[in-house]
């Protein structure tokens, strides 16, 4: 899979003039430059780990085939690592499991797409222009007094009332907010940490991957009510009921749901700034479902291991500034 035309080369300076030294199981690139010699995992995100792939592709499985995701408690206990290698080892496969591919956008523009949406005004669904339906919708993630610190729930005690204080778990201000979107017709999501749910921000997530002329349905909120001016937009309204003929969000509400229990029931804790390694864990089994198997889930996410590199000191924000923990 690394060099699937059987060619071996240099990930350095992209040579073929090669030569493996059998001895010590690594390759030699006759092009004079530093670190002409490499082996398999150099260039991928298994360099620089004193683990061997033995351990590496066992959690790759578990990660990409467990519905529910994987602790790294687990992990070390399965593969015989620390804890911290474990936790160190699923970010970097997470990092596999990204989507880079969003060039095409969701959506597909029907007969109309290009007239003003307003000539939707009098359509039930968007399907009755040919446009292919995506939900759209946010979430907000964290929060919860039982997941926090002892000292940190004290001193929040402190600085609010009691009665502030006790509502902290349904207040959005500590929560990190999330904006997905799902094609129905691929059954793909995609979804992404964005820093509030204010109309430009989450706009600008629609246009950049919506295409126009596609349906587009969302709740009421007042920060999708321009939305007609690109696209067949269809709301409904949550307060009264969830469906309303073809226009709802359960399927993305579906994604949020596992999402949820995800982070819940196996992660317990999150922090803000690695939320969006676990959304594209959580995405690439969800996109990954129908049509695949195990097999093929383990090896789609093989392929997409070279090019990509996560050291600890990235991972842990050494030397950036920290940030605030939800």
């Amino acid at each position: 899979m690394r060099w699937p035309d059987g060619i071996v080369t240099c990930p350095r300076c992209g040579s073929e003039k090669v030569t493996y030294m059998a001895a010590r199981r690594i390759w030699q690139c006759k092009t004079r430059h530093a670190k002409a010699q490499f082996s398999i995992k150099v260039g991928t995100i298994f360099e620089d780990s004193a683990l061997g792939l033995d351990k590496w592709l066992m959690a790759m499985w578990m990660i990409a085939n467990c519905k529910n995701g994987v602790s790294s408690h687990e992990i070390a206990a399965s593969l015989g690592v620390t804890q911290k290698s474990a936790w160190h080892m699923l970010h970097r496969l997470r990092l596999t499991m990204k989507d880079t591919n969003y060039a095409s956008k969701l959506g597909t523009p029907g007969p109309l797409g290009n007239a003003p949406c307003g000539a939707a005004d009098a359509a039930v669904d968007g399907q009755d222009f040919g446009a292919t339906a995506v939900e759209v919708d946010e979430a907000f993630f964290g929060g919860k007094l039982g997941n926090m610190h002892k000292d940190r729930v004290q001193k929040m005690r402190e600085e609010f009332p009691e009665s502030l204080a006790e509502g902290y778990e349904q207040r959005r201000d500590n929560k990190a907010p999330v904006v997905g979107m799902l094609d129905r017709e691929s059954r793909q999501v995609r979804a992404k940490v964005v820093p509030n749910v204010k109309r430009e921000t989450l706009q600008a997530e629609i246009l950049k991957n919506v295409k126009y002329g596609s349906a587009v349905y969302t709740d009421e909120a007042v920060v999708y009510d321009t939305l007609r001016r690109r696209y067949i937009h269809e709301t409904v309204n949550h307060a009264e009921t969830y469906v309303n003929g073809q226009v709802h969000t359960n399927g993305l509400e579906n994604f949020w749901s596992l999402m949820k229990r995800n982070l819940s029931g196996t992660y317990v804790a999150v922090e803000p700034f690695h939320l969006d390694r676990y959304l594209d864990e959580q995405c690439f089994r969800f996109n990954n479902r129908i049509g695949h198997t195990a097999a093929t889930r383990f090896l789609k996410m093989a392929t997409q291991i070279v090019g990509r590199r996560l050291t600890y000191a990235e991972l842990t924000g050494k030397g950036l500034e920290k940030q605030p923990a939800f």
